[in-house]
């Protein structure tokens, strides 16, 4: 059985269904800024003794484990919204808030951070402009594109992931000959770049907590499922999102170890060895290429971030969590929610001030709370609400796949860093003070839900 959400507000205006599968696998992909694999290069390295394609590919497994999750509760609830609407609507909606509350640390630093990428690769290339002045050139620009037309905003990410991708591809191709030429380990097949001597399991794990940031994304295109032409396509978008997307890290990963056994190379770049790892192998023409390739990777990912987070805030105003006449505002003109594009906007001129290492470091925490609980609304909504627990195959579908899901990322989310554990925790407990005054203290339901309606929010099931 499925059910639909209305996708008006109370002004009559509505999303526009524009998006059909490749564009919302686009969005996705570009959300998950394929060259980041380059960026964290050095520290992923150093943290697993040289053996990154390993914690991508723990990484991918817990991922595909959740993406069958969100498939099966974007085919059963087609709504914006995301982990929050799932939790919502499976389980009870004050845990909904408290995860889509969670959820908000990485969804709105997303397109912070992405700005600050930018901010610091004009910074080297234009070293006397100031670097506020890319800061606020650069929002201004995405905010009006994401708030004028959705569809402009897929063709433009679309455009800026397949030059990215181009560029990686080259990068293979002249890795592999230089590999076949005696460079690096001197072969284009081993092992060793996810098993040898001295790497240990936590080591892997620590790793997989930092490159799972790199699959932020898959998740994001959730948000699009009022957007989709049919949110028929909305399982397959999740999936060809994660796979395409591991397969490209596994990939890149794959080679870029071999031919950088260690970070002796990079010398004090380690922190984002990108430019370090496009001179060493293409010289300054292909470095400059390699950084407009990463440059262009991340432009995508702050236009799908950003038109993500807009429609999160714009379900939590729709149900009342939020003040709705803000935040559960479409724009007839544009039907686009407006008033959260230029508020996130406006969050994310703090990039001008912000350093990368800090923004970063609290983004995995609401990620990996809004996988665990996506796993979890699996269970309570096939198995528990509707009883699908009787026979062999819907017990692996519908408790065991996610119960899996659920361990895995909890297991990542218990090896974050300190600091996001501790930013994570203040941010929640934040939102559980306002959760208890938005229900004068459990005493009535979150604003938006009528009482005399089921938990899961429907008016009907159709």
């Amino acid at each position: 059985m499925t059910t639909t959400l209305p996708t008006t507000t109370s002004k009559g205006a509505s999303l526009r269904r524009s998006l059909g599968l490749w564009a919302i696998v686009g969005l996705g992909l570009g959300y998950m800024t394929p060259t980041v694999v380059f960026d964290t290069f050095g520290i992923v390295s150093g943290q697993t003794h040289g053996v990154v394609p390993a914690a991508y590919l723990v990484a991918l497994v817990v991922m595909m484990f959740t993406a069958i999750s969100y498939g099966k509760m974007a085919g059963a609830i087609p709504s914006a919204g995301s982990a929050y609407t799932y939790v919502r609507e499976s389980i009870h909606p004050n845990l909904g808030f408290m995860v889509g509350w969670t959820s908000l640390v990485d969804y709105v630093l997303l397109p912070m951070v992405n700005c600050l990428i930018i901010r610091l690769y004009l910074e080297q290339l234009f070293p006397a402009v100031p670097g506020w002045i890319w800061v606020v050139v650069y929002c201004a620009g995405v905010t009006t594109l994401i708030a004028v037309t959705m569809r402009g905003t897929s063709n433009v990410n679309m455009i800026l992931l397949v030059f990215a991708i181009a560029a990686m591809t080259v990068f293979v191709v002249m890795v592999v000959v230089q590999l076949a030429g005696g460079a690096g380990d001197g072969t284009v097949a081993s092992v060793k770049p996810f098993v040898h001597d001295g790497v240990t399991l936590g080591a892997i794990l620590t790793g997989a907590t930092v490159v799972c940031f790199s699959f932020i994304g898959f998740d994001a295109v959730t948000m699009y499922a009022e957007e989709a032409k049919t949110p028929k396509i909305m399982p397959r978008a999740i999936l060809f999102t994660v796979i395409i997307g591991g397969a490209i890290f596994l990939v890149a990963a794959y080679f870029t170890q071999l031919r950088f056994p260690t970070n002796a190379p990079f010398g004090e770049f380690t922190d984002d060895p990108l430019p370090q790892i496009g001179r060493i192998v293409g010289g300054p023409v292909f470095q400059a290429i390699f950084v407009s390739a990463g440059f262009c990777a991340t432009l995508a990912s702050g236009l799908a971030s950003h038109a993500s987070v807009s429609r999160m805030l714009l379900v939590m105003g729709r149900n009342n969590v939020l003040p709705r006449r803000f935040f559960g505002y479409i724009s007839p003109k544009t039907q686009t929610p407006i008033f959260n594009i230029v508020l996130v906007g406006v969050i994310s001129l703090l990039a001008m001030a912000f350093s990368l290492e800090l923004i970063s470091a609290f983004i995995n925490f609401g990620a990996l709370i809004a996988f665990t609980f996506v796993n979890i609304s699996v269970i309570a909504w096939f198995a528990i609400r509707q009883g699908r627990r009787r026979t062999a195959k819907d017990i692996v579908r519908f408790i065991v796949l996610p119960g899996i899901g659920m361990v895995l990322t909890g297991i990542l989310w218990v090896n974050l860093h300190a600091d996001a554990l501790i930013g994570g925790v203040v941010w929640a407990v934040i939102g559980f003070a306002y959760l208890l005054f938005l229900t004068r203290g459990f005493r009535r339901p979150v604003a938006g839900f009528d009482e005399s309606q089921p938990v899961t929010g429907f008016n009907k099931a159709v």
